[in-house]
Protein backbone atom coordinates (compact mmCIF):
# COMPACT_ATOMS: atom_id res chain seq x y z
CA UNK A 1 0.00 0.00 0.00
CA UNK A 2 3.22 2.38 0.56
CA UNK A 3 4.01 2.13 -2.90
CA UNK A 4 0.46 3.75 -4.59
CA UNK A 5 0.33 6.54 -1.41
CA UNK A 6 3.83 7.20 -2.63
CA UNK A 7 3.37 7.23 -6.20
CA UNK A 8 0.22 9.56 -5.74
CA UNK A 9 1.98 12.20 -3.60
CA UNK A 10 4.85 12.41 -5.92
CA UNK A 11 2.02 12.96 -8.84
CA UNK A 12 0.39 15.91 -6.83
CA UNK A 13 3.62 17.32 -6.16
CA UNK A 14 4.58 17.49 -10.11
CA UNK A 15 1.44 19.08 -10.94
CA UNK A 16 1.59 21.85 -8.48
CA UNK A 17 5.46 22.10 -9.32
CA UNK A 18 3.74 23.13 -13.27
CA UNK A 19 0.73 25.45 -11.35
CA UNK A 20 3.26 27.33 -9.48
CA UNK A 21 6.04 27.56 -12.15
CA UNK A 22 3.22 29.70 -14.19
CA UNK A 23 2.79 32.15 -11.52
CA UNK A 24 6.77 32.77 -10.93
CA UNK A 25 9.42 35.35 -12.25
CA UNK A 26 11.03 33.12 -14.01
CA UNK A 27 10.60 34.84 -18.33
CA UNK A 28 12.11 38.29 -16.02
CA UNK A 29 15.23 39.32 -14.86
CA UNK A 30 14.62 40.33 -11.79
CA UNK A 31 17.85 41.97 -10.85
CA UNK A 32 17.09 44.48 -13.75
CA UNK A 33 14.11 47.12 -13.31
CA UNK A 34 13.92 49.31 -16.15
CA UNK A 35 11.35 52.73 -16.52
CA UNK A 36 9.53 53.92 -19.63
CA UNK A 37 7.52 57.04 -20.07
CA UNK A 38 4.82 56.46 -22.81
CA UNK A 39 1.30 56.43 -24.27
CA UNK A 40 -1.62 53.19 -23.71
CA UNK A 41 -2.62 51.76 -27.19
CA UNK A 42 -4.55 48.75 -25.83
CA UNK A 43 -5.61 47.74 -22.10
CA UNK A 44 -6.81 43.95 -22.06
CA UNK A 45 -8.74 43.43 -18.65
CA UNK A 46 -8.56 39.61 -19.33
CA UNK A 47 -6.95 36.33 -17.12
CA UNK A 48 -4.82 35.24 -16.45
CA UNK A 49 -2.83 38.66 -16.05
CA UNK A 50 -4.09 41.98 -17.33
CA UNK A 51 -2.10 43.10 -20.35
CA UNK A 52 -1.49 46.75 -20.66
CA UNK A 53 0.42 47.90 -24.21
CA UNK A 54 2.08 51.27 -24.15
CA UNK A 55 4.74 53.17 -26.92
CA UNK A 56 7.57 54.88 -25.60
CA UNK A 57 11.12 55.07 -25.48
CA UNK A 58 13.83 52.28 -25.50
CA UNK A 59 16.69 52.38 -23.81
CA UNK A 60 18.15 53.67 -27.28
CA UNK A 61 15.60 57.07 -27.06
CA UNK A 62 14.13 55.09 -30.00
CA UNK A 63 10.11 54.87 -29.99
CA UNK A 64 9.31 51.34 -29.59
CA UNK A 65 5.82 48.87 -28.56
CA UNK A 66 6.17 47.88 -25.22
CA UNK A 67 3.53 45.40 -23.56
CA UNK A 68 3.19 44.98 -19.40
CA UNK A 69 1.73 41.93 -17.38
CA UNK A 70 -0.09 42.74 -14.48
CA UNK A 71 -1.91 40.59 -11.69
CA UNK A 72 -5.07 38.75 -12.40
CA UNK A 73 -7.88 41.34 -12.71
CA UNK A 74 -9.73 40.21 -9.67
CA UNK A 75 -7.22 41.43 -7.84
CA UNK A 76 -6.86 44.84 -9.48
CA UNK A 77 -10.66 45.22 -9.02
CA UNK A 78 -10.17 44.80 -4.96
CA UNK A 79 -7.51 47.44 -5.46
CA UNK A 80 -9.71 49.43 -7.42
CA UNK A 81 -9.25 49.20 -11.42
CA UNK A 82 -11.73 48.12 -13.79
CA UNK A 83 -11.58 47.47 -17.61
CA UNK A 84 -12.11 51.04 -18.09
CA UNK A 85 -8.99 52.17 -15.71
CA UNK A 86 -6.50 52.76 -19.02
CA UNK A 87 -7.55 53.92 -22.04
CA UNK A 88 -5.32 54.28 -25.78
CA UNK A 89 -4.15 57.53 -25.71
CA UNK A 90 -3.35 57.75 -21.92
CA UNK A 91 0.05 58.97 -20.63
CA UNK A 92 1.45 56.50 -17.93
CA UNK A 93 5.01 55.48 -16.75
CA UNK A 94 6.08 52.20 -16.16
CA UNK A 95 8.78 50.35 -14.26
CA UNK A 96 8.88 46.71 -13.93
CA UNK A 97 11.14 43.88 -14.44
CA UNK A 98 12.52 43.50 -18.43
CA UNK A 99 12.09 39.89 -19.92
CA UNK A 100 15.74 37.89 -20.02
CA UNK A 101 14.93 37.55 -23.56
CA UNK A 102 15.06 41.41 -24.36
CA UNK A 103 11.74 41.82 -26.12
CA UNK A 104 9.77 45.03 -24.82
CA UNK A 105 7.72 43.12 -22.25
CA UNK A 106 7.94 43.54 -18.22
CA UNK A 107 6.22 42.92 -14.93
CA UNK A 108 4.89 45.88 -14.11
CA UNK A 109 6.21 46.68 -11.04
CA UNK A 110 4.96 50.26 -10.43
CA UNK A 111 2.85 52.68 -12.90
CA UNK A 112 1.71 56.39 -12.78
CA UNK A 113 -1.13 56.82 -14.00
CA UNK A 114 -2.70 59.57 -16.56
CA UNK A 115 -3.37 62.29 -14.03
CA UNK A 116 -0.16 61.58 -12.40
CA UNK A 117 -0.99 59.61 -9.46
CA UNK A 118 0.94 56.46 -8.47
CA UNK A 119 -2.19 53.84 -9.26
CA UNK A 120 -2.32 50.99 -7.13
CA UNK A 121 -1.34 47.45 -7.92
CA UNK A 122 -2.10 45.45 -5.08
CA UNK A 123 -5.14 45.23 -2.76
CA UNK A 124 -4.24 46.93 0.89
Amino acid sequence: MRVPALTAAALILAASATMFAHHGTAAFDVSKMVTVEGKITDFQYVNPHVQVFFEGKNEKGEMAMWQGELTAPNKLTRAGWNKNTLKPGDSVIVTGNVTKNGANTMWIRKMIGPKGEPMQLFED
